[in-house]
């Protein structure tokens, strides 16, 4: 039996067109010029509305879409409402005419809910849905100009975009194929300043928005000797943002962006792309956005600071480093830093998929000022990193990180040391990256930095399942996007059970939880599988698997898979660790 859900009931909604002037396209709202100074996110309205942005991008609609666009309206903000479309590398299957056609219904039954609410700016349909590859399957381009055409039929009054990873291969082509898309949405970071000349080159016309810009992505930007990827400091990231908006934003074909991320998540680092920290304190990309917007002066500023500096990048196991770097505050404010070691990421996600923070070792802090720290490293070798977080007093802060390479690298079939985090709040998660997405796969949601209600705050993990029926699952797996065709996973000989922690929004669902998933008929296979059927209660409970078996290498470090409860089920886990 099919939902049915009907459209919410607003006053009007605010008609969006698409304008050429003479300095080149541009927005109209409701008869009046509307600049597209916006950045991508969930949180953090108000602040954004302060600093002179004037929209916010999502990724996707779910039960908490229209509150948001509520208090968006009421801050004056447009919203490019994102209606995610399943991707391939997630299990969804744009040659199954039954996924499509179930996509089909979600995303017109969203665009049917939505419509008339006076925030809806325009329509964000799909990102990054072609892939990393060539970005010319004819079947997800055909697909998505379907849906832009049915779009366009039921709302006449706000524009259409669809956004790629960057330009190349056949993006450009597949988005100038299809008349029912008014705008190219492309996220590009340090290409982004070369988008408009390269556009044109690849023969596109349409108007561009910049749908997610910002530093150079790890896939962008250089690597020590043992393969540690360099991150930037805060205070080096902003000139990304000012550069963009400043320049790139002038060119007539742009019309704007939407500056990533408008919040805080982890990528490759617990601090690569967030604008602000996860407590909300806000970095040097917002007061670059804020001056580029046009907003008002902040009334205290940001620390600046330089690059971590090491007295040894290679220290042996057990050896002492000191670390050091300068910290200066406009204000005069006096400042405090927080030193954090952590092991390195496994892998570095690049599609921006869930992954846990990295795993801290609390024991390796000695002692500490503003400007230095003295670290004793960890007996167990690899790659670690050194964070550093400065904050004023007054919301203001700074970072910086720099790997190290603790004696040598680890064969991959070494046994790793236990406790070993999944995901654990603020002690990270392990080499195991959440991309086996299964079943039902547009119907699913996960965020990894949510705040409320968590069993050790600040963040756990929020799962939506928006589908009444079906199935559908997401396994944490090594490789990522792994299914047994290529060598991998971890020794967890030493580990004797999985344990988390884990609760229902309203209680009775029912997941099977478990770690181990591919069999013998792959040529990789997991050693060993474990399953444990829950039934979930309000309150937080501890579940625990037995291992047993061979545990030499497995390669689904993690796994959820549910069946449909005749509604949307909402579950959140926390601290999900081997012992």
């Amino acid at each position: 039996m099919v939902a049915v859900v009907a459209a919410l009931a607003f006053a009007a909604p605010i008609p969006v067109e698409i304008t050429t002037t003479e300095t080149g396209y541009g927005l109209v709202r409701g008869g009046e010029a509307f600049p597209l100074r916006g950045a991508g996110g969930g949180e953090g309205l108000a602040e954004l509305a302060a600093a002179g942005g004037t929209t916010i991008r999502t990724w996707g609609v779910g039960d908490e879409t229209e509150s948001f666009l509520d208090e968006a309206h009421a801050l004056g903000l447009g919203v490019s409402v994102g209606i995610w479309l399943g991707h391939e590398r997630h299990g969804f299957d744009y040659g199954d005419a039954e996924q499509v056609a179930e996509q089909r219904r979600v995303v017109l039954e969203a665009v049917e809910r939505l419509k008339d609410h006076p925030a809806v700016l325009l329509w964000g349909l799909g990102n990054e849905m072609e892939g990393f590859e060539g970005g010319d399957d004819p079947q997800i381009w055909s697909a998505v100009c379907d849906l832009a055409e049915a779009i366009q039929e039921r709302d006449p009054h706000h524009p259409v975009m669809s956004t790629t990873a960057d330009i190349g291969g056949g993006r450009v082509a597949g988005i100038m194929g299809c008349d029912a898309i008014d705008i190219h949405g492309i996220n590009s970071y340090g290409g982004a300043p070369s988008i408009p000349e390269r556009y044109a080159a690849a023969g596109g016309t349409k108007p561009i928005v910049l749908t997610e810009y910002g530093p150079p992505g790890t896939w962008e930007i250089g690597r020590t000797d043992f393969g540690a990827v360099e991150e930037l400091t805060s205070t080096a990231k902003a000139a990304h943002y000012d550069r963009v908006t400043r320049e790139t934003f002038a060119h007539p074909q742009v019309m704007g962006g939407y500056a990533f991320l408008w919040g805080w998540k982890v990528e490759a680092t617990s601090t690569w792309y967030g604008l602000f920290l996860p407590d909300g304190t806000r970095l040097a990309g917002v007061e670059a956005l804020r001056a580029a917007w046009g907003g008002p002066p902040p009334e205290n500023h940001v620390p600046v600071v330089t690059p971590l500096e090491v007295s040894a990048t290679t220290p042996e196991p057990r050896s002492v480093v000191t670390v050091s770097w300068t910290v200066t505050d406009p204000d005069g404010d006096p400042v405090q830093t927080t030193w954090t070691l952590r092991r390195e990421a496994s892998t570095y996600i690049t599609g921006g998929d869930a992954q846990a923070m990295p795993v801290a070792i609390p024991d390796a802090i000695r002692s500490v000022s503003t400007e230095r720290a003295e670290l004793k490293m960890p007996s167990f070798p690899g790659v670690y990193r050194v964070y550093a977080e400065a904050r004023d007093g007054h919301g203001g802060g700074a970072v910086a990180s720099v790997p190290l390479l603790v004696g040598e690298l680890p064969p991959p079939d070494a046994p790793v040391p236990m406790p070993w985090p999944v995901y654990a709040d603020g002690g990270g998660g392990g080499p195991w990256a959440p991309s086996g997405y299964m079943g039902n796969v547009e119907s699913i949601a996960m965020d990894p930095a949510w705040t409320k209600g968590c069993d050790t705050p600040p963040t756990c993990l929020r799962v939506d399942y928006r589908d009444p029926g079906g199935w559908a699952g997401v396994a944490w797996q090594n490789p990522v996007n792994d299914w047994g065709d290529e060598p991998g996973g971890y020794d967890l000989s030493s580990a004797k059970r999985l344990v988390f922690r884990v609760r229902g929004h309203m209680g009775a669902e029912r997941v099977a939880f478990g770690v181990g998933l591919i069999g013998d008929d792959k040529p990789y296979p997991d050693s060993l599988e474990a399953e444990k059927k829950v039934t979930l209660t309000k309150e937080w409970q501890t579940v625990r698997i037995p291992l047993r078996g061979d545990a030499s290498s497995v390669k689904t470090g993690f796994r959820w898979v549910l069946g449909g409860h005749g509604r949307p089920v909402t579950f959140y886990l926390d601290d999900v660790r081997f012992e």
